[in-house]
């Protein structure tokens, strides 16, 4: 009798904990504070999703709520009762019940139909006047940004002002990927030979974070972007310090002019030659990987995934494949055989160029 107890204690005790577990891991991605979340809308495309899913979630609500009544009641309306004998006598045919079933769901169709197509039509990418363009190219596994108004390019953070509508046109260089920026709005896919569009306006200031969202190779986990919405007069600022050159080599002294050296030297085999894939203008003009002009002005390196610290640049510089998996010859950077004195003059080099 005991065991007997103690089996049926445990059985309880499973399913108890079989359904609390999966309500709270289901609920814990319904708060609003988390970094990417789409219940915390920054733009008005990002607040135009979020009350759609909330018109279809409370639809939703009030069908589960009606369904449910329903069975609840069924269940113990024509419940077996004692001393019932026999099954219950059978009814074929109810018209006014189905023509009931069928109205309802179309009626909620309908209610759920006609915002999501409104929201459709209202975000399909159709710039407002003034926009700020945006060309966004994603590479495995960076985001480059150029800004053809200013000249300016950057790479894995994007600098829009708040206010001011912006349009994106996006494109691939090697295989498709998805930018997304949840708290800004909804993801696009990013194609080689296509151009897909994304328009929305920032209304807060602040850092959101985002990621490529469609799997794109080995390091596609490790291809993030953040996009910083400044006040106006932040982001002409910014503009103006991108479209200052680095000094020239003759200006520079002590460990960072021996970190250009080191930037700039021709090395065996030639891509492993700093300057064989990226720009730091007017010392190098590489086109391969991210432009480093200004990157000691950024807050992320190796696309967003590490901090820009000295330390975060020592441990990038002295292996990025262990920092950041995938080999791809030609588009992934390799490890480069630098001694510890050329690291930290590299670090000091790429500090400065802020």
């Amino acid at each position: 009798m005991d065991s007997s107890r103690k089996k049926t204690h445990r059985d309880s005790s499973f399913v108890v904990a079989s359904l609390i577990v999966p309500a709270a891991t289901l609920l814990s991605g319904c708060a609003g504070q988390y970094p990417q979340s789409t219940l915390d809308p920054a733009s008005g495309f990002g607040t135009q999703l979020s009350d759609l899913f909330s018109t279809i979630f409370w639809w939703a609500v009030v069908v589960f709520v009606v369904v449910e009544a329903l069975l609840v009641y069924a269940v113990i309306r024509y419940r077996a009762r004692p001393g019932q004998e026999g099954k219950p006598k059978p009814v074929h045919g109810h018209t006014a019940l189905e023509i009931a079933w069928t109205l309802a769901p179309a009626v909620i169709l309908l209610f759920i139909a006609v915002p999501t197509i409104s929201t459709i039509f209202r975000v399909d990418g159709t710039p407002e006047s003034g926009a700020l363009e945006v060309e966004v190219v994603g590479h495995q596994w960076w985001w480059e940004f150029k800004y053809p108004e200013y000249g300016v390019v950057t790479a894995n953070e994007l600098h829009v002002p708040v206010g001011r509508p912006l349009a994106l046109a996006m494109t691939s260089v090697d295989v498709i990927h998805s930018f997304w920026v949840p708290r800004l709005g909804g993801k696009r896919d990013v194609i080689q030979g296509r151009t897909t569009r994304l328009a929305l306006t920032p209304d807060s200031v602040g850092m959101y974070m985002g990621q490529c969202a469609e799997f794109c190779g080995e390091s596609h986990a490790n291809m993030r972007t953040r996009v910083f919405v400044d006040t106006e007069e932040d982001f002409e600022a910014w503009v103006a310090q991108q479209l200052t050159p680095a000094p020239p080599l003759d200006s520079l002294d002590g460990l960072v002019r021996q970190g250009a050296e080191a930037f700039t030297k021709i090395r065996d085999p030639a891509n492993h030659s700093c300057l064989i894939c990226h720009k730091v203008e007017p010392l190098a003009f590489g086109a391969i990987g991210p432009n480093l002009t200004h990157v000691g002005g950024r807050t992320t390196i190796a696309g967003g995934t590490i901090p820009n610290t000295p330390e975060g640049l020592r441990s990038w510089l002295r292996n990025p494949p262990g920092e950041k998996p995938g080999d791809l010859p030609g588009r992934s950077m390799p490890k480069i055989d630098l001694t510890d004195e050329e690291i930290e003059a590299l670090v000091a080099f790429l500090q400065s160029l802020n």
